[in-house]
């Protein structure tokens, strides 16, 4: 029987163990940029269903920025700077970015200026973030069939100096 109870207060143990490292791992990376993962996103007042519902999010891979993590629930900020907490079901890692710049926002053929305009992508379009390269101030964004470079400072969703390769 002393045996047992040692079995079980070692498996307890490892499992407590599990469970932190586990918390630790996504507690790391804080801030950290995400984007949603469905078209319909319930935003919270507070960490937890009990708490009301703020406003709801209508926008597939919109991103947003985690500043903070409470068991289940994320608390992110959003383009327009508001904060609110989402599950965290609701994310996904994959990367994207949304034009915040009025009316459009020149997509060009090279990462400069000077390089042909290929389309223009209007304020609040989505787009995936193929690379970020170092020492840059252009993105290569996918926008549906059309991929090209945008200047940083048209989009949320990437960190100034971030490097995405």
């Amino acid at each position: 029987m002393k045996n047992l109870y040692f079995i079980i207060l070692f498996l307890l143990t490892l499992t407590s163990f599990a469970s932190a490292q586990e918390a630790e791992k996504d507690n790391q990376n804080l801030p950290r940029m995400v984007s949603f993962r469905s078209d319909y996103i319930n935003a919270r007042s507070g960490p937890g269903t009990r708490y009301p519902i703020e406003w709801i999010y209508k926008q597939k891979h919109a991103p947003v920025e985690i500043v903070s993590e409470f068991e289940l629930w994320r608390k992110i900020k959003d383009w327009e700077g508001s904060e609110t907490w989402v599950h965290k079901a609701m994310l996904q890692n994959q990367r994207y970015v949304k034009i915040t710049k009025q009316d459009f926002a020149n997509v060009y053929a090279k990462p400069q200026t000077d390089s042909k305009i290929i389309a223009k992508a209007e304020n609040e379009v989505i787009g995936h973030i193929e690379k970020c390269p170092e020492q840059k101030d252009f993105c290569l964004i996918k926008f549906s069939t059309i991929e090209g470079w945008v200047n940083r400072s048209d989009f949320y969703g990437v960190y100034p100096n971030e490097i995405i390769d």
